[in-house]
């Protein structure tokens, strides 16, 4: 389970240090995608593994279109935590998470995945979360 959030920042290339609690949760490698929202998903091989099985699933029971899992198994990007415990965000996704280069970042655990916005947008959905409280 993922929980907290941790400031960060991305560096000149792009990539943000995981917090310490969610590297060994993660594994040495993880599956980067548009999350909801506009941020950035993070997700372990497990559950990666289990999301693409249900897609595969749906798309032979006819509940979701090819062109769907097409959309979802392109938008993934696989990414390997190096010693630092960073990982490297895509362009394309950090573009969904308004996210720039050298600029701070909110990294959160939302229970199964792990998630890593631009933080004025955190905090919209923070807001909106607590009052749902």
């Amino acid at each position: 389970m993922f929980v907290g959030v941790y400031e960060r920042q991305l560096d000149e290339r792009g990539r943000v240090a995981l917090p310490t609690p969610f590297r060994s949760s993660i594994g040495e490698q993880c599956y980067l995608t548009f999350g909801d929202d506009g941020c950035v998903r993070i997700m372990g091989a497990d559950v990666f593994q289990s999301e693409a099985q249900e897609m595969i699933d749906a798309v032979k029971a006819g509940t979701v279109s090819r062109a769907k899992q097409r959309a979802f198994s392109s938008s993934v990007v696989v990414a390997g935590i190096d010693k630092q415990g960073r990982i490297l965000v895509d362009p394309r996704l950090r573009g969904h998470a308004a996210i720039d280069l050298q600029s701070p970042v909110k990294v959160l655990g939302a229970l199964d995945r792990v998630e890593i916005w631009e933080p004025s947008r955190y905090d919209e959905q923070e807001a909106a979360g607590l009052e749902e409280l």
